[in-house]
């Protein structure tokens, strides 16, 4: 059998999808009529699953693995970088700072945009995501730097 993408993509995603949803085992399911904080990530990740499966069955069809084109490989690193340390900083920095920053890193620093519309399309979107979040849906968000 020859490994294809989609046996990679597939078989990543169904592992990840069993790995969160064996770790997110302490949020209560709650019932249909009651539904507990756990029972729409545990819905999402059993679709993103079945997803995954799905690809999986139908990897044959894919390109083989061989033939992956590496030269973006520098960017998708630097995004990846970028968001991890993102990620890191999100609770201490809270969600508006690490957000913004995030977002100003990856459009000016890694996609080499005009720094003045990589400043004002972060805090846009950076505001924009808080008002929906915090505002609109009253999502508890970390504060970090400005408690």
């Amino acid at each position: 059998m020859q490994l294809r993408r989609d046996h990679i993509a597939g078989g990543a995603m169904l592992v990840a999808g069993a790995l969160v949803l064996a770790a997110s085992t302490d949020l209560p399911f709650g019932t249909l009529a009651s539904p507990g904080a756990g029972m729409m990530p545990t819905v999402v990740l059993v679709v993103l699953m079945g997803f995954a499966a799905i690809l999986l069955l139908g990897a044959g069809a894919s390109p083989p693995l061989r033939t992956i084109d590496w030269s973006d490989a520098a960017h998708a690193a630097r995004v990846m970088g970028a968001t991890a340390t993102a990620v890191a900083l999100y609770v201490p920095l809270g969600f508006i700072a690490s957000i913004m920053l995030l977002l100003f890193v990856l459009t000016f620093l890694v996609e080499r945009k005009p720094w003045l519309r990589a400043l004002a399309f972060s805090s846009g979107a950076t505001l924009l995501a808080y008002l929906v979040f915090a505002s609109a849906l009253n999502a508890p968000l970390p504060r970090g730097l400005w408690h």
